[in-house]
């Protein structure tokens, strides 16, 4: 019930769209239904009219609607001719079905604008939480469960809500309609049929219940399947560098075979309902055509064989509602299975928020500060062990060490990717939790070694999120990175697309591309996650050269992975197993010869 008003809630801002559409579905289906129903009287004009005496002779029932029926028909024939008669009831029959369809398409030209907003905000909701949850959420999570969440999911959700919507307003009113009319032309008969029809009910229910539980392995399958396509794809170049399409096709193949078996099931499953809920139809209309047939041909029933045609038609009328309503069931256990999945991500909490009292701040003036910190991750040992250090305006630190010693973590807990287990990290003496994530991360620019850049011109990733900046400022910053020139020589320039990831480009023009945006975002403080460690000698000169531009004057901290980089650093700081070993510049450090530094030196340049 919970998960139901959730998604109730989605339909709010739709309430007046979905009270006219259904208002206008309330109408078509009497409309409907009157066309059938005037098919009784068509059917006497034509064969045979009754007289008017003998409709007096018979009288009326309030419980029988072919008696009223006959008195109209009666009345007609009376006043007018039979042609005449026919051609009022043929105008009648026409109309109604021409308002009926009017009316429907206003339902569904209404239907369809909420259908796709409310999927279009759930979806949005979706993603946006996604935006604001913490590094930590994506470290555990499966981009491919992520995916099949923000387009399946969603869908599968949207479709049940709509599916619930539509059956609610269309369904009950037509089935009790066509009821009422079918108690009024033969009330025996059609309590006879009330006792049938419940029997297919209660066997698709059952259909539903397996079907609910395949429905959530279905979405575990897809997300499986989604993770394999987003891993090979997003490595195509390792995939192919090692011959391993074959690997990944029957990877990807069994994937998609399992996921396939199991559709094949849902969906055999799924079609059950349809046959069933028909053959028992199927059923009823077999007992009143032997029924009451029989009856009719003896003379002995007080229903004409026009009425018993009329019956059967609104009989068969009502039978595809009772079908959808089967087959809502059935997307209702398949909806909440979807729901179960999409609001487990919009009820989880970001590990890292701002508290209600935080405050925004606009300059960075004097100093950094770890105090004794301490850090671990979820799982795994701790990171780092009571690391204090201090980095001051202006001032470029570089930080060194052996390969997971914890130099990545000591620099993410800066932009708050994730806070420390223990101790706390201040800026101008303020602590990091006590300012807002915003303008705490508007301080800060950042390159990191594996370059991100999007499928876009070179100028929108150079301006990322900074639409009204000029060109101008975009092609400053690119001198400032050494990008200008590779750029002009690029087809279309600044606005040359570069391709999934940038890969369009050499992995030097993809760090300096990363490096402008970083200048362009002119931030006081700066960081550098080795960022030339992965490039070829000429483009970490070029890199380099545009780094030592980049970072006069401002507050820099440089994780190095090539020691020749970060020689003419104000202070140099080396890690080693989660803990500040040594600390002082190039020189210092390197004449400490049983120092872990000169260690490092003697064995990145083999001295």
């Amino acid at each position: 019930m919970k998960i139901f008003l959730r998604v109730i809630s989605y339909v709010k801002p739709y309430r007046l769209r979905l009270i006219a559409a259904n208002l206008c579905m309330l109408v078509s289906r009497p409309l409907e239904l009157l066309s059938y129903i005037l098919l009784i009287p068509m059917l006497d004009v034509v064969f045979s009219p009754p007289k008017v005496e003998e409709i007096a002779a018979t009288g009326t029932s309030v419980f029988n609607l072919g008696n009223y029926l006959k008195q109209f028909l009666a009345g007609l024939v009376a006043q007018y001719d039979r042609p005449t008669a026919l051609l009022f009831l043929v105008i009648a029959v026409f109309a109604s079905f021409l308002l009926k369809n009017l009316f429907s398409l206003v339902n569904q030209y209404l239907m369809a604008d909420i259908e796709h907003g409310i999927m279009h905000r759930l979806r949005n909701d979706v993603y946006r939480h996604l935006q604001h949850l913490s590094l930590s959420y994506f470290t555990e999570e499966r981009k491919g469960n992520l995916i099949a969440t923000v387009v399946n999911d969603v869908r599968i959700l949207n479709d049940s809500a709509m599916a619930v919507v539509n059956s609610f307003f269309r369904d009950p009113p037509t089935i009790v309609l066509s009821t009422t009319v079918l108690l009024l032309l033969d009330w025996q008969l059609t309590v006879i049929v009330a006792l049938i029809i419940p029997i297919g009910g209660i066997i698709i229910s059952r259909i539903a219940d397996k079907l609910k539980k395949q429905s959530i392995f279905m979405q575990e399958k897809m997300a499986d399947m989604m993770s394999v396509l987003d891993e090979s794809l997003a490595n195509v170049r390792i995939v192919k560098a090692f011959g391993m399409e074959e690997f990944e096709t029957g990877r990807f193949s069994n994937e998609s075979s399992r996921y396939a078996d199991l559709m094949k099931t849902i969906q055999r499953r799924r079609n059950l309902a349809s046959p069933i809920s028909e053959m028992f139809g199927v059923i009823a209309i077999a007992v009143i055509v032997w029924f009451i047939g029989g009856r009719v041909i003896s003379g002995t029933s007080s229903i004409t064989s026009s009425a018993l045609i009329g019956y059967i038609v609104v009989l068969s009328q009502m039978l595809p509602p009772i079908k959808l309503f089967g087959q809502t069931f059935n997307s209702v256990q398949e909806g909440i299975g979807a729901a179960g999945r999409v609001f487990k991500i919009l009820d989880t909490e970001p590990a890292i928020l701002d508290k209600p009292s935080a405050t925004s701040i606009t300059e960075f003036k004097h100093q950094i500060r770890y105090e004794n910190v301490s850090f671990k991750y979820e799982t795994g040992d701790v990171v780092l062990k009571g690391v204090s250090l201090e980095i001051k305006q202006g001032e470029r630190v570089a930080i060194v060490g052996p390969s997971g010693g914890g130099k990545s973590t000591l620099v993410d807990l800066l932009p708050r990717f994730y806070d420390p287990r223990e101790g706390r990290i201040t800026l101008d003496g303020i602590d990091l939790r006590d300012i807002t994530l915003d303008s705490l991360r508007k301080l800060m620019g950042i390159v990191t070694q594996e370059t991100i850049l999007f499928n876009d011109t070179v100028r929108n990733n150079i301006a990322y999120g900074r639409s009204d900046t000029s060109l101008d400022h975009i092609i400053e910053a690119a001198k400032i990175a050494n990008a200008h020139e590779f750029i002009s020589r690029l087809p279309n320039g600044y606005d040359t697309k570069i391709g999934d990831r940038g890969t369009k480009l050499s992995g030097g023009q993809r760090q300096r591309i990363s490096l402008a945006r970083a200048i362009l975002k002119n931030p006081p403080i700066l960081i550098f996650d080795e960022a030339t460690s992965a490039l070829d000698t000429e483009s970490e000169i070029l890199v380099q050269e545009a780094v030592e531009r980049t970072l006069a004057g401002r507050t820099s901290v440089v994780i190095a992975h090539r020691l020749s980089t970060i020689q003419h650093s104000d202070r140099i700081i080396v890690i080693e197993k989660g803990e500040i070993v040594e600390e002082g510049k190039h020189a210092a450090l390197l004449a400490n010869s049983k120092g872990v530094y000169r260690r490092l030196y003697e064995l990145q340049f083999q001295v």
